[in-house]
């Protein structure tokens, strides 16, 4: 009886260890990954959807397509990829809207790709990685939040995509505007990824990235 007590005693110390160390572990390298976050030369960028207002880009959208917008003027990559649906209600799509945006910033409309698929990580990465496949493009640079890149990459690597990451350097998704709650919720949403959505439990992420 005192061996078995002993045995539970040592798995019950050894659970709580890995309910602490996994997290933190994780944790560590979002974080790490957002700070060396940068972008490499690729077939094609991707601006993952955000908020937008009636057409207008929220201030987390609006960061993100100007970060696009400056690395796709730098020549790192040919062709300029929108993504996102809209919410119910809703007369425009996260993807038009930055399509529209780009469009009028300069980029040429030959250049441009709209996907008005997904409200969520996972399911914008599925949408723009098989219409990427179908012209032949392996490589992406995507552009998002810092601490957002490693689950974005993450899943579009499991989608057999070549990636890299360019994060917003404005605007309050930032790293230097959003704090804490953003990395904890970050590495909730990466580890429900690693343990179930890569086993076909699809968890939603509909609180934007």
């Amino acid at each position: 009886m005192f061996l078995l007590f002993r045995i539970a005693k040592r798995f019950i110390a050894l659970l709580l260890l890995l309910i602490i160390i996994v997290p933190l572990y994780a944790m560590g390298h979002i974080y790490l990954t957002a700070r060396s976050a940068k972008p490499v030369s690729s077939g094609a960028i991707v601006v993952l959807g955000a908020a937008q207002f009636d057409g207008k880009p929220s201030e987390v959208l609006q960061a993100r397509l100007v970060e696009a917008r400056e690395i796709y003027m730098k020549g790192l990559a040919p062709v300029l990829v929108t993504v996102g649906a809209g919410a119910a209600g809703d007369r425009t799509t996260e993807a038009a809207t930055g399509f529209h945006w780009l469009k009028k910033s300069g980029v040429k409309l030959k250049n441009l790709i709209s996907l008005p698929q997904g409200r969520d990580t996972l399911a914008e990465t599925q949408s723009y990685a098989a219409e990427l496949k179908k012209k032949g493009i392996k490589s992406v640079i995507i552009v998002t939040d810092k601490y957002h890149c490693l689950r974005a990459m993450t899943m579009a690597k499991d989608q057999g995509l070549t990636t890299s990451c360019a994060p917003a350097k404005t605007g309050p998704a930032s790293i230097s505007n959003s704090g804490f709650k953003y990395l904890a919720r970050e590495t909730g949403a990466y580890l429900a990824y690693v343990t179930a959505g890569r086993h076909g439990i699809h968890l939603s992420d509909q609180i934007k990235n």
